[in-house]
């Protein structure tokens, strides 16, 4: 590798570092031809350790690119209280499969209490409550797709 080629390959792991922090990924590969560059950071993720107590809320990934919102149902479009998903990624109802779920329709929940988790590249994302009230509607099923803004629950 000559002079200009290394200070180029410094230049575009710079600027992948860049790229990390501005997305909030929390890693970057890029492959071209037989040079493959890696940029990863490392980031804390805490288990929950018991269910009945509400978690604090872990900070919302940034979404990558922008996705336009699923279309939702007609009756769940308008919902004060839906909370929508921060994030494209897979939706769980529960902290480990055969745990019990998070909440279930007519549970009373908390401002900012964990109603499910969304994984989005391998991290464990809690999703919080945005009201205190009644879940009256999950819009999701467990280990479900879901799409950045797409309707999740109803809380009223």
């Amino acid at each position: 590798m000559n002079k200009d080629n290394k200070s180029f390959d410094t230049a575009l792991i710079r600027d992948l570092a860049v790229l990390l922090d501005e997305t909030n990924l929390s890693e970057i590969e890029l492959e071209k031809g037989d040079t493959r560059i890696r940029v990863a950071r490392q980031i804390s993720i805490s288990a929950p350790v018991s269910v009945a107590a509400p978690a604090a809320p872990a900070p919302a990934a940034a979404p990558v690119a922008t996705v336009a919102p699923a279309a939702a149902p007609a009756d769940a479009a308008p919902a004060q209280g839906t909370v929508a998903s921060p994030m494209v990624g897979t939706a769980y109802m529960a902290a480990e499969p055969g745990a019990a779920p998070f909440v279930q329709v007519g549970d009373k929940v908390a401002e900012g209490q964990t109603i499910l988790i969304i994984e989005a590249m391998k991290t464990m994302n809690h999703i919080p409550s945005t009201k205190a009230g009644t879940v009256k509607q999950i819009l999701v099923e467990d280990a479900q797709p879901v799409e950045f803004g797409e309707p999740l629950i109803i809380v009223e």
